[in-house]
C-alpha cells in the first residue's frame, strides 16, 4: 500500500470509530451489518460515513461559508437519494427534503458540495461521461441559486411547495404511489387485531419489553406528549392513549445501533383502521457538529432528540404534527409517526440526463426552501439574520465562479469517495474495526 492511502485508510479508520465507537459497543452486530451494507459500493459507503465528509470539510477553506454563512441550518447529510414524500400537518402530500437526523448549523455551502458530490457518485455508478455529470450538478445549483433569489424577493413566500398539482415526470410519480398508500395498509404491516383490539405483530425486528422497561417508555411518551406545539396537538380525550409499545432498533445504513420503540396510540377515535404508529428512537450526535465552531447551539440543544426536533422544525414547512421529543434514562430521543404516506424517490428507473436534470431542478429548489423558510412552530433564537439574503450575498453578483467551483468539487470528491471506499473494504476486511470485524 502507497504511503498517501495508508495515511488515509488511518484517518477512515479513526474517523468512523470515533464517532461511533459507543454505537458499535452497543451493538456490534449491528455496525457490522452496517458496515457490509456500507461495503456494497461508493455510494452507500458515502451515505454512511458523513463523519468522513465533514472531516475534510474541517480541513478546506470554504470561502462562502463565512460569517452568518456558516451558522444557517443545515441538513447535514443531504445526497440524492434523501428525498421523498410526507404528508404534511395540513393534510397536503408534499415531495420534499427527508431524514433530519444529522441535521445541525453549519455552512450552507456543506449541503450543496454533499449533494453535488453524491449526485457525481451516482453518475459514475449509472457510466455517465463526466460532461454530463458537470451539467447535471450545474443544474441542481443554478436552480437552488435561482430560488434563494426568489425567496429575497419574496421573503413571507412559504407556499412553494412540491405537490400533486405542480409536479411531472418520476416525482409526480413518488407522489402517486405515496398517494395510493393508507394507513390501514400499514396497520395490517405491522400490526394484528387479537381479542377485539390492535397490537403489535412480533418478530425478528422487536421485542418485548419487561414491566419495568414499560413503565419507562410509558413516562417518557408522556413527556413527548408536551414537547408537540399546542397548534398540532390533538385534544380528543382518547387520542394519544397507548394501546402497545415493542422495542425495535435502526437497520438502515444511518441508524445502525441506535435503540428504537414503537408506539401504537389510539388516533382520532376507537375504530381500529384509525389507529397511528409512532417511532421513538434514539438521536445520535450530528456528524457536522464535531466540526461546526457554535457553541451557542451547543449551549441551547437539551439532548440529540431536541436538537433533531428542532433543526426539522427549522428546516421543514408543516411539519409532522407528531414530531416531539422525550428522553429514555436521560438519553434523547425524536418521536415522529411511521406514516404510509412516505415514499423515497427510486433513481433506479432514473438513467438518462435528460432524465433526470428535471429532477434535479426541482430538489434544486426544495435544497433552497429548507434553507430559507422554517415551520411556524420553529425556534429560531439561534439563527436571527436573513438566511435568504446571507447566502445570497455569500454567492454574490456573479453566481457562476460558485457554480463552477462546487461543481469541480462534486467531480474530485465523488473521485476521492470512490478511492476511500475500496480503503475502507481492506481495512473492515483486515480487522481495522475491532468491536465489528469479524473473527
Amino acid at each position: 500500500m502507497a504511503a498517501s492511502d495508508a495515511k488515509r485508510t488511518d484517518l477512515i479508520v479513526k474517523t468512523l470509530i470515533e464517532a461511533f465507537e459507543p454505537l458499535m459497543a452497543a451493538d456490534p452486530d449491528g455496525f457490522r451489518t452496517k458496515f457490509r451494507k456500507m461495503a456494497a459500493d461508493p455510494f452507500a459507503f458515502y451515505r454512511g460515513s458523513a463523519c468522513l465528509f465533514y472531516a475534510d470539510m474541517e480541513q478546506k477553506k470554504d470561502k462562502f461559508g463565512t460569517g452568518e454563512a456558516s451558522r444557517v441550518w443545515i441538513h447535514g447529510d443531504l445526497h440524492a437519494e434523501n428525498f421523498g414524500t410526507y404528508m404534511n400537518s395540513e393534510g397536503m402530500l408534499v415531495f420534499d427534503v427527508n431524514d433530519f437526523d444529522e441535521a445541525y448549523l453549519g455552512h450552507f455551502s456543506w449541503d450543496l458540495r454533499r449533494f453535488v458530490a453524491s449526485l457525481a457518485l451516482m453518475g459514475w455508478q449509472k457510466a455517465l461521461p463526466e460532461d454530463s455529470i458537470r451539467e447535471l450538478a450545474n443544474g441542481y445549483l443554478q436552480a437552488y441559486v435561482d430560488m434563494v433569489g426568489h425567496y429575497v424577493e419574496e421573503p413571507e413566500d412559504q407556499l412553494y411547495a412540491l405537490r400533486l398539482d405542480n409536479t411531472e415526470g418520476a416525482i409526480h410519480d413518488v407522489l402517486l404511489d405515496a398517494r395510493m398508500s393508507t394507513r390501514l395498509g400499514l396497520l395490517d404491516k405491522m400490526t394484528v387485531v387479537a381479542d377485539h383490539e390492535r397490537q403489535f405483530r412480533r418478530s425478528s425486528r422487536t421485542r418485548d419489553l419487561n414491566k419495568s422497561e414499560r413503565r419507562k417508555v410509558e413516562a417518557a411518551f408522556n413527556r413527548y406528549l408536551k414537547t408537540i406545539p399546542e397548534a398540532k396537538r390533538e385534544h380528543q380525550e382518547v387520542f394519544y392513549d397507548v394501546k402497545d409499545i415493542v422495542g425495535t432498533k435502526g437497520f438502515g445504513i444511518g441508524s445502525a445501533g441506535l435503540p428504537a420503540y414503537n408506539v401504537l396510540i389510539e388516533g382520532y377515535n376507537q375504530a381500529l383502521e384509525n389507529d397511528i404508529v409512532l417511532s421513538m428512537k434514539q438521536g445520535n450526535v450530528p456528524a457536522a457538529s464535531r466540526v461546526a465552531e457554535n457553541q451557542r447551539a451547543r449551549e441551547f440543544f437539551e439532548h440529540e432528540g431536541h436538537r433533531t426536533v428542532v433543526s426539522q422544525r427549522a428546516l421543514q414547512v408543516h411539519t409532522d404534527p407528531f414530531l416531539g421529543h422525550t428522553t429514555v434514562d436521560g438519553v434523547g430521543f425524536v418521536v415522529d409517526e411511521l406514516s404510509p404516506y412516505e415514499a423515497d424517490l427510486d433513481w433506479g428507473d432514473i438513467t438518462e440526463p435528460d432524465e433526470i436534470a428535471p429532477v434535479l431542478v426541482s430538489l434544486g429548489h426544495a435544497t433552497a426552501k429548507i434553507h430559507c423558510i422554517s415551520d411556524a412552530d420553529s425556534e429560531e433564537e439561534l439563527v436571527d439574520f436573513s438566511t435568504e439574503h446571507v447566502i445570497a450575498e455569500a454567492i454574490g453578483d456573479d453566481v457562476q465562479p460558485f457554480i463552477d467551483e462546487l461543481v469541480e468539487f462534486a467531480v474530485t470528491y465523488a473521485g476521492k469517495a470512490r478511492r476511500d471506499h475500496a480503503l475502507f473494504i481492506d481495512a473492515f476486511r483486515s480487522g481495522r474495526f475491532d468491536l465489528v470485524s469479524a473473527t
